[in-house]
């Protein structure tokens, strides 16, 4: 039967390929001049096959994507990396025979790394952008590399379609800009001209894009995997990181100012929580299901853009990772280290899913051209645990001094002293059987590009409904060329009504929205509560920061009673006087300041507390540094504690009473703050001092 022909916008999910509006070029080629028919899908063995290597159109594409940086990671450049441990809380094996996952009492040693996407090296640690969340784990049975994001879905379906979305979301190729930033036209242009990315930037517009630390966001493994037991048996599996300390997110007025007062701000608080022992721990967790329950659903786990809700399948908890040793060098180890898809172990196996199939190849490639070379795995971070024997030999910087004459397999001269393979342990891919005919084609059961987005948007709080408004507002209001916002405005509308009506009314371009058709009509699906960072936030302090603002005179009970309730809480009291030196108590003593106000704004603390003297309140309300400080916790929704004696400097601020601004009288009033501040963020203040989008 033939096709219907693609609408002008809809692109992807069941069409071949993509038709652009307006009119055509040249024909795309090759870099030896081979007319492509297909620069959307890759080649596979049928709609839902794997991927072939015989694909030279995406082999090249992607080699050639790979090699434009050199040295530095063309994405992820930017990364931060810890030290530590997995364990498994009971043994696996009904599901897996990976040896790492069987025994409690072993803890297998781990090297995390955390990253920004679209930013070099040298950009901030705190723009609107996914974050990258990679864990080489050594194992008895070599490294297994979960290389994943803090957001369980991606922008495309197919690694074709790779270095286009890198292209559009970097910076500008005739201007150089914007660094790390994706309000700009050639992203928007793309995304717009790719429906199956409209779940992601539902997430990317979220909170989810602007974490509090890397110690307080999710992880997650992005694709379906699958995992094979001892017996043979296999089931799908997705992979899910849980911070235990809780998650957490800025709002995005303080996420600007945190990219300002300090750049490495993120890079900073994990690195101080380890030396100081507060170290990040994360919970793995699977969901477990079998091929019956994947073809039950409405969409296809194959789909890198959908996510399979915890309602659906709740959970499975297997075990705790915690970090606990920053690196000794950061080049030797945060830098250098190489992870890759590709790096699995026996009891776990790939999926077809057509973008792992892509970055199966793409991340080896990556490692020849910024490692330098074909021996990069023995770079000490890379290197396995575990022994390591082949017959792979020389190359460019190769550092071991293979002994020997023998350097083939199968051979007689080396008196059965070699390698060999194992078909007993050695690693064997599940028989899953591939049918249909080599094809450029995109499944059908990947056409629905706008139900999970309207899942998402519908399982939000109030609050981040607004939170993803203003920043579509932003993101859109950044582009020139308006086109590409009315066709955006027209996604959005299908996404759901209220948040096309929303976001068109802050760009002041009401009944604007391109008509957009979609390839297959959303469908109303149940919210999942458990995609809400508000609605499903710990009360906890753990690894939080509280500020204290103090003035001479101040009153050392007082701080010492504080110190003590923050932490037991597992939270840090960090003192900011006027300036660097001492302050002189209201005992005689002196108290050391760990910073000096111009050092430590509001922004860098998670609650805040006004300890001033009040014969220096009135001196302290002429201070701009001092009334920012107030006004921009508040403003980012902190708990306020003040002595009674601040509260000239709240009404200079012009700071108005509400549950989150605690007078402190006392010890018992101490506890009601430390209990608040437990809370997180006053989201009752914020359409009060910020109208709503």
């Amino acid at each position: 039967m033939k096709k219907p022909q693609p609408n002008p916008i809809e692109t992807a999910g069941g069409e071949t390929h993509q038709t652009n509006p307006g009119k055509h070029g040249c024909p795309l080629t090759t870099n030896v001049g081979i007319p492509v028919a297909d620069n959307q899908n890759s080649l596979r063995q049928g709609a839902r096959g794997p991927t072939l290597l015989e694909d030279f159109v995406l082999r090249e594409k992607i080699t050639h994507f790979d090699h434009e940086r050199i040295p530095e990671r063309i994405v992820h450049a930017r990364g931060s990396g810890a030290h530590g441990y997995f364990q498994v809380y009971e043994s696996q094996a009904a599901i897996t025979q990976a040896a790492f996952l069987q025994d409690p009492s072993v803890k297998t040693p781990v090297f995390a790394r955390f990253s920004t996407v679209a930013g070099g090296a040298g950009s901030g640690d705190m723009p609107r952008d996914v974050r990258g969340f990679a864990v080489k784990f050594y194992t008895e049975e070599g490294n297994f590399d979960l290389v994943g994001n803090n957001i369980p879905v991606f922008f495309i379906q197919d690694a074709m379609k790779f270095p286009d979305l890198v292209h559009a979301v970097k910076m500008e190729p005739d201007r150089g800009f914007p660094q790390a930033a994706s309000a700009h036209d050639t992203f928007w242009d793309f995304v717009s001209l790719m429906p199956e990315s409209m779940h992601m930037l539902m997430w990317a517009m979220s909170d989810r894009a602007i974490p509090r630390s890397l110690r307080m966001m999710q992880g997650f493994g992005v694709h379906t995997f699958r995992m094979r037991n001892a017996e043979g048996a296999w089931q799908f599996v997705k992979f899910h990181w849980r911070p235990l300390h809780g998650s957490a997110s800025v709002v995005w007025d303080e996420a600007v100012k945190l990219n300002g007062a300090d750049p490495d701000f993120h890079r900073r608080d994990l690195w101080e929580a380890i030396e100081r022992g507060v170290f990040p721990e994360f919970e793995l967790s699977l969901q477990v299901f079998d091929e019956a329950f994947a073809d039950s659903l409405p969409y296809d786990v194959l789909d890198a853009t959908k996510l399979i809700p915890e309602e659906l399948i709740p959970l499975q908890p297997i075990g705790r990772m915690v970090l606990d040793r920053n690196p000794d060098n950061f080049f030797a180890e945060t830098e250098q280290v190489a992870f890759c898809p590709a790096n699995i172990v026996p009891g776990i196996d790939f999926s077809e899913d057509p973008l792992l199939q892509g970055r199966l190849f793409s991340y080896l490639d990556t490692q020849l051209s910024r490692l330098g070379g074909p021996n990069f795995n023995q770079i000490p971070v890379n290197a396995p645990r575990c022994p390591m024997h082949n017959f792979q030999r020389d190359g460019l910087r190769q550092m071991a001094v293979p002994k020997g004459r023998v350097a083939y397999e199968p051979n007689s001269l080396d008196e059965g002293q070699g390698p060999r393979e194992d078909p007993q342990r050695g690693f064997q891919s599940l028989p899953i059987p591939a049918q249909g005919d080599k094809v450029r084609e995109r499944a059908e059961s990947f056409a629905d590009h706008y139900s999970q987005p309207r899942l998402f948007w519908n399982s939000m709080s109030a609050p981040e409904q607004a939170h993803i408004v203003s920043a579509f507002a932003f993101e859109l209001g950044k582009v020139d060329t308006r086109a590409i916002r009315k066709r955006m405005l027209g996604h959005l509308e299908l996404i759901h009504a209220d948040l096309g009506r929303r976001v068109a009314s802050a760009l002041g371009m009401e009944g604007e929205a391109e008509s957009v058709k979609p390839a297959r009509m959303p469908l109303d699906l149940a919210p999942s509560p458990a995609l809400s960072l508000i609605a499903g936030a710990q009360e906890t302090l753990h690894g939080r920061k509280v500020g204290v603002l103090l003035s001479e005179g101040a009153d050392t009970d007082l701080l010492g009673k504080l110190k003590v309730l923050l932490e037991a809480e597992g939270a840090q009291m960090v003192l900011i006087g006027p300036r660097a030196g001492k302050v002189l108590a209201a005992d005689g003593s002196h108290l050391i300041p760990d910073f000096a106000l111009a050092a430590a704004p509001s922004i860098f603390f998670d609650a805040v507390v006004l300890m001033p003297r009040e014969a220096e309140v009135a001196a302290m309300a002429q201070l701009a540094a001092v009334i920012d400080w107030i006004r921009d916790a508040y403003g980012h929704l902190k708990v306020i504690g003040h002595l009674p004696a601040a509260q000239p400097l709240l009404d200079k601020a012009a700071i108005a009473p509400d549950a989150g601004v605690l007078p402190i009288t006392g010890a018992d009033a101490l506890r009601d703050f430390v209990a608040r501040a437990k809370a997180g963020r006053i989201w009752a203040r914020e359409p009060q001092i910020r109208a709503p989008v």
